[in-house]
């Protein structure tokens, strides 16, 4: 890991907090040593992998297969990938025996969420990161009320680990813009309804006026799904704000 990440965290916010995103994603690259992206490829994933792909299309792309995802996701990431250019995506599944041993009739999400979600997805990030010093994120302020502090970098309490955020300060509309104006592929699923793509068991279409996440994990009290950590408590965060 970095030796000081607090003070590197500090240095790269002071030299860069004024630049736009993508030039503040290539100084974390450029500084950093060891970074991977998180993705989804959910409904704003395009974004920051556009800005990836401008910048290094070999950069390892960590992408969460939970094997419960819509069968439009996983051809998305796909297309999305290709589209781009980018030749550095490692898909990650969940352990099979683990998988096997708490949930083997695949319904485990209908009595216990949490654990579903850290057998699926905490779990295999945690494995996955664990070479690497930094993480890209595509974690926005607007996304939720407690991360309306959220910086641009900021270091893991835990790991010591660095988490790169080049949109935190976006909103729905700036992505939007960023989709219009680079012609990006959307999440076929954004058109028919789902604004908040998880996995397909926990995933419903929002109606209009509802809140853009109201369909994730609906009829719960369910707002994460536990891959994003502040002092080894889960922050409201779901998968696809990874980016």
């Amino acid at each position: 890991m970095l030796p000081d990440p607090h003070d590197h965290v500090a240095a790269l916010l002071a030299q860069h907090s004024a630049v736009p995103a993508q030039e503040f994603l290539r100084a974390g690259l450029a500084t950093v040593r060891r970074v991977a992206m998180v993705s989804s490829f959910g409904a704003d994933s395009a974004v920051l992998l556009h800005m990836v792909a401008q910048i290094d299309r070999a950069l390892p792309v960590l992408f969460i297969d939970t094997l419960a995802l819509f069968p439009e996701t996983v051809a998305y990431q796909r297309a999305l990938a290709a589209h781009l250019g980018l030749s550095n995506i490692q898909t990650l599944t969940p352990d099979r025996s683990a998988l096997f041993a708490r949930d083997p009739d695949g319904l485990l999400y209908r009595s216990d969420t949490e654990t579903c979600c850290q057998l699926r997805k905490s779990d295999p990030l945690t494995r996955a990161l664990a070479g690497y010093d930094g993480w890209i994120t595509g974690r926005k302020r607007h996304q939720a009320d407690t991360r309306a502090l959220l910086q641009r970098a900021e270091v893991e309490p835990e790991t010591g680990r660095i988490r790169l955020n080049p949109l935190a300060e976006w909103d729905a509309g700036a992505v939007g813009a960023y989709l219009d104006a680079h012609d990006l592929p959307r999440h076929p699923l954004v058109a028919q309804g789902y604004p908040s793509i998880g996995c397909a068991p926990c995933t419903t279409r929002v109606n209009t006026g509802e809140d853009p996440r109201a369909g994730r994990w609906r009829g719960t009290n369910k707002t994460e799904c536990g891959i994003h950590f502040t002092g080894g408590v889960p922050t409201p965060d779901r998968q696809e704000d990874a980016a």
